[in-house]
């Protein structure tokens, strides 16, 4: 059912209080990847495009901030991986998983294995990386970016959507576009001013994140600690440990019952080496909780409207593929949208074609995050104290399979010339 939040009426004297109207060719809502990265991928085009985001900045804490071989290809096709690579950052080069407190890895990823010219995961904060595209895309005079937009309404005429409304900088503003795009991420306003259903599964855990100090000698790149019945994911950046602690779906509220002793000691339980540091978890406002999700929409757009990255569908963090497949819809988007825009004859099926693109890579990478969470973090997590790895993570196959799906996706995405 749609959202009785969309406007029929898109004169201003329907709303005394806007202030202005603006009118471009395309109206990106939400600041993401995904929507930094079209906004740019079309301002190259000619094409006039507005970004807003909700938010007066991009810092976010806990963010994620891993930007992939498939991503680092896609910097490469526009000219600006040397740049990036200026950035102060850190290369994950190997993912390794070791259970029981044992010396030998019991499943790894290697990344420096991958055919490509980036075999590894570049680790930087992703307001940075935000910061930089957005400047990018400041070069352009067709590009306008708006922060502290808090979108409220879609705008619809004669069965199309054609623009927004937004509240910020003192009252209401109108912007009329050709096409919306929603890239505002998991809990998308224009996923629910839209009415959108989405198909769920019900991934089995949540996860803390919090950071501990890291000192120079210990392990590089990303680290997984099963035992006990508790997982821990660690992943270096530089000075600190960006640390998930990964609980049974909807044990939140008992783990904040028995207090953070518990939860201090259990992470030196599976980490030994960090209980030298645990103490310096002192508050739970140190201590972020994420709600676990893997959703995926039906359906992506109607005319005049579409939506992308985690608007569309939200991935579990197994991987940190999310960032990826919200850069490489982006990019797709660009490579079919670009040229309807030009010549402002949009039509319904060029957004379907977006959809038809993303959708299987989309259904198969989520697929492979519910086999890893059942196979290695349920089993983990259901375990007396020693954890037993499925016994197709030995397969030799895998070795190359794991690493390019967490890597590339299906199959990658590219600039169209």
């Amino acid at each position: 059912m749609e959202s009785n939040i969309i406007s029929e009426n898109t004169a201003t004297d329907s709303h005394p209080s806007v202030s202005d109207v603006q009118q471009t060719t395309c109206c990106i809502v939400g600041g993401g990847p995904a929507g930094v990265l079209l906004a740019l991928l079309l301002a190259r085009q000619g094409i006039e495009v507005m970004l807003l985001e909700a938010h007066k900045d991009f810092d976010r804490d806990f963010r994620g901030d891993t930007i992939h071989p498939s991503v680092m290809e896609i910097m490469e096709e526009l000219g600006l991986v040397e740049r990036l690579l200026q950035l102060p950052h850190s290369k994950m080069r190997k993912l390794t998983i070791q259970a029981n407190n044992q010396q030998s890895a019991a499943f790894s990823a290697d990344f420096s294995r991958l055919k490509t010219r980036y075999p590894y995961i570049m680790v930087l904060p992703q307001v940075k990386f935000l910061e930089f595209i957005t400047e990018e895309a400041k070069k352009y005079p067709n590009f306008q970016l708006v922060l502290g937009a808090n979108v409220q309404e879609l705008i619809k005429e004669d069965g199309e959507i054609r623009g927004v409304r937004y509240r910020g900088h003192g009252g209401w503003h109108e912007i009329r576009s050709q096409l919306t795009v929603g890239a505002d991420g998991r809990h998308s306003k224009l996923r629910q001013l839209v009415g959108f259903e989405a198909i769920e599964t019900s991934p089995p855990m949540d996860v803390l994140w919090f950071r501990l100090p890291r000192k120079s000698d210990e392990a590089e790149g990303l680290n997984g600690r099963i035992g006990k019945g508790h997982i821990v994911a660690m992943l270096d950046r530089s000075d600190t440990w960006q640390i998930a602690y990964v609980i049974p779906k909807g044990g939140y509220q008992k783990l904040r019952a028995e207090g953070l002793a518990a939860l201090r000691e259990s992470i030196a339980e599976v980490v030994p080496e960090l209980s030298d540091r645990v103490a310096q978890l002192k508050d739970w406002s140190q201590i972020a909780f994420l709600s676990v999700e893997s959703t995926r929409l039906k359906r992506w757009y109607r005319p005049g409207l579409l939506l992308i990255g985690d608007a569309a569908h939200v991935m579990s963090p197994v991987g940190g593929v999310g960032i990826n497949y919200a850069i490489q819809d982006a990019v797709v988007a660009a490579n079919v949208l670009s040229e309807p825009l030009k010549k402002e004859h949009l039509h319904l099926w060029d957004l379907a074609q977006v959809q038809r693109q993303r959708e299987l890579p989309t259904r198969i990478i989520q697929a492979f995050q519910s086999l890893m969470q059942q196979q290695i973090l349920v089993r983990a997590m259901n375990s007396d104290g020693q954890f037993k790895p499925p016994f197709f993570l030995s397969l030799p196959i895998l070795r190359d399979i794991i690493p390019r799906l967490i890597g590339f996706g299906v199959w990658s995405a590219h600039v169209k010339s």
